[in-house]
């Protein structure tokens, strides 16, 4: 009997242990589990990216539109968003693996990732993506999705120097070729681990090298080989609609804060710092332009304070995590004063088309931005680099990234142009050119009078 006490006792004790152990197992378990996304972090993502596919349209199309003549502004709203369209359909099917799939050879590592998730293969609701911090992951649907809106807005930028003239079948080729030969490439380059600039330690916060500089770069390529509009410098060339072109300023102010705090890929302080900078740098270069308008013997136009806003913007996307707020707005005052140089001054010195100034705001916006970055990032200037940071090795990296971008977006840009005039034709015929591409592409009008 009291053997049989002892038994009991001693397997009811060993019970007890047994169930007080369990949490401490459960707990390894976890441990040793994947991380899970956090709906926080996954929430502000997709938030993220439907802000960034506001930007495209309809932002960017209402802005862009704004800003061409009443004949041709259909043609410009359906070019923009059909590219768009193309470069997602593009993007789920090579694109993401291009720029973010698994390594390639070392040979073709620093420039491109390999093919094994062509169609997405590999990935369902239960895959997830890395960001910024260890053990932190979202959903790589939603990384896929946010990566997309990056990629479908970078060539609909392009086409801001080639409106009123270029044919849509052109676009169209244009950007399956250039998405898959420089954008692609480009982005693995600065934000894919094992990618060039990378590599580097080049700083890219939201894309002022894949984005700006790259599209910036390839309008001014675009719209030389293409060539002027019939009476480009001899006939008024005003935009038709202010009112549009500034409602579209404002929607992408409003979608930037998606592309710049979103690309913090976390709901935390770091997409908080790229927020402030957003506002800031943005605000200081809207006031900037209009100062510099005053200055130069011009009225404060409104024409003036959109163009400083996009050029605030731009300039602080790759800053966006890197800079403090007041390096921000150093930054965005000094892009915007250097972008209207380059707009009002230089363009017309040189006497290139670019019809909406895609390359003297966006690629010199994204120039300065990108080498500026190299400075605001120091700590003695409020920016989150470490205390041993240096601005001159820095900036020497900052510099090679941006060369070599324009390098690599230059030619890129010159084959896919040359390929879709091969295919195209490329440029409508003169008569089309007078009559309006609203007409002459699409067979409709904007506004019936």
């Amino acid at each position: 009997m009291k053997l049989h006490h002892k038994l009991a006792t001693g397997l009811g004790a060993l019970a007890v242990t047994a169930l007080t152990a369990m949490p401490a197992w459960a707990q390894e378990a976890a441990e040793a589990a994947a991380p899970t996304p956090d709906k926080g972090d996954t929430a502000w993502m997709m938030v993220s990216t439907v802000l960034v596919l506001a930007m495209i349209l309809p932002g960017l199309a209402l802005f862009y539109g704004g800003l061409v003549r009443t004949k041709n502004m259909l043609s410009v709203m359906t070019q923009i968003g059909a590219a768009a369209a193309l470069a997602m359909i593009v993007w789920v099917i090579w694109g993401y693996t291009m720029a973010f799939g698994p390594d390639a050879s070392d040979g073709l590592k620093p420039f491109i990732s390999s093919f094994g998730k062509l169609f997405l293969a590999g990935i369902n609701a239960d895959s997830t993506a890395a960001t910024f911090s260890d053990g932190v992951v979202i959903p790589e649907y939603v990384f896929v999705c946010f990566q997309m809106t990056f990629a479908a807005i970078t060539v609909a930028l392009v086409l801001g120097s080639v409106v009123e003239r270029i044919k849509f079948s052109a676009v169209m080729v244009f950007a399956l070729v250039w998405l898959t030969i420089v954008y692609f490439p480009v982005a693995h380059m600065v934000w894919a681990a094992g990618g060039l600039f990378f590599e580097m330690g080049a700083l890219d916060f939201a894309g002022g090298t894949v984005v700006h500089i790259n599209a910036g770069v390839s309008a001014l390529v675009a719209c030389i080989i293409l060539g002027k509009r019939i009476g480009y410098m001899k006939e008024v060339m005003a935009p038709h609609s202010m009112t549009l072109t500034f409602v579209g300023t404002g929607l992408l102010w409003v979608g930037w804060f998606g592309f710049n705090a979103g690309s913090a890929l976390e709901a935390n302080g770091s997409a908080g710092l790229a927020m402030i900078n957003t506002f800031v740098a943005t605000a200081a270069a809207g006031l900037s332009w209009l100062v510099v308008e005053k200055l130069f013997g011009h009225k404060p136009s409104a024409l003036g304070f959109c163009s400083g806003i996009i050029a605030g913007l731009v300039a602080v996307t790759p800053a966006a995590g890197n800079s403090g707020p007041f390096g921000a707005i150093v930054l965005g005052a000094v892009a915007s004063l250097i972008c209207y140089i380059a707009v009002a001054k230089i363009k017309p010195m040189l006497g290139y088309d670019d019809s909406l100034d895609a390359f003297g705001i966006h690629g010199v916006g994204g120039i300065v931005g990108a080498i500026g970055t190299g400075i605001v990032y120091a700590p003695s200037l409020g920016g989150p680099g470490s205390a041993d940071f240096s601005i001159g090795g820095q900036l020497v990296t900052q510099v090679l990234a941006v060369a070599a971008t324009i390098v690599w977006a230059a030619v890129g840009t010159t084959i896919a142009i040359f390929i879709a005039k091969l295919v195209t034709g490329l440029r409508v015929s003169p008569e089309a050119e007078v009559e309006g591409l609203d007409i002459a592409e699409h067979g409709e009008r904007a506004y019936n009078l």
